[in-house]
């Protein structure tokens, strides 16, 4: 079976003010249909480039990353946006909810910018996510009434609700305490495991990380044990 992501040899090179710095230095990794990986190190690392290269939102200096067995350097911007929408499911650290909208709102909105009919079935889509995720009792309510980790868990179900292959989670326990964390990352773990979502997670915490059953150190851009 191949992987649902696979980069091979990539590297990111920024340049700023006429210095070049490596963001990312021949990096290759496989991510398995249904696996849960965390890429752990500290801040300035490179995570956040690995995931945006794994993402498709940003494409690598050298190397190449496969999608779905699509090399993203193939791909024109337009079929890029594309692929990012209806492939990949995006978790911040920073929840990104509109304050005006309700919990099953917001987890629509992605879809209904879409063009996406809020019909029945799509209704139906968000309300068993949203119990899936233990806020069944939470559709109404607006993000000022919830609390950090229901307000993350809120943001992982609008990741999930166009089906994506995979799930990008960059630092999703950053902002939250340590009760709502370990609540979040129960929650990730559940989506592989019995979702079958492949989840690729950044944290600089290894805490966090143990939850995956796979982890990977990164340290000055290249990861030591992929």
């Amino acid at each position: 079976m191949r992987p649902v992501v696979e980069l091979v040899e990539v590297s990111k090179l920024y340049r700023t003010n006429g210095d070049s710095v490596y963001a990312l230095r021949q990096a290759s990794l496989a991510l398995e249909a249904g696996s849960f990986t965390t890429v752990v190190g500290r801040s300035g690392c490179g995570k956040s480039t690995l995931l945006s290269l794994a993402g498709a939102v940003n494409l690598p200096t050298t190397g190449d990353v496969r999608i779905d067995n699509v090399s993203t350097r193939q791909l024109s911007d337009a079929d890029l946006s594309r692929l990012r929408r209806t492939r990949i499911g995006f978790v911040f650290q920073f929840f990104h909810l509109l304050p005006t909208l309700t919990v099953s709102e917001n987890v629509a909105l992605p879809l209904l910018l879409e063009n996406t009919r809020m019909s029945d079935e799509l209704r139906r889509r968000i309300a068993g996510l949203l119990e899936d995720l233990g806020l069944a009792n939470k559709t109404r309510q607006f993000p000022h009434q919830l609390s950090g980790g229901e307000m993350q868990r809120v943001a992982i179900a609008r990741a999930l609700a166009h089906h994506p292959r995979l799930v990008i989670a960059d630092e999703p326990t950053g902002n939250l305490d340590s009760a709502n964390a370990a609540n979040v990352l129960s929650w990730l773990a559940k989506i592989s495991k019995e979702m079958g979502h492949t989840v690729l997670m950044a944290t600089h915490s290894r805490e966090a990380a143990a939850v995956a059953s796979r982890v990977i150190e990164m340290r000055d851009g290249k990861l030591l044990n992929a």
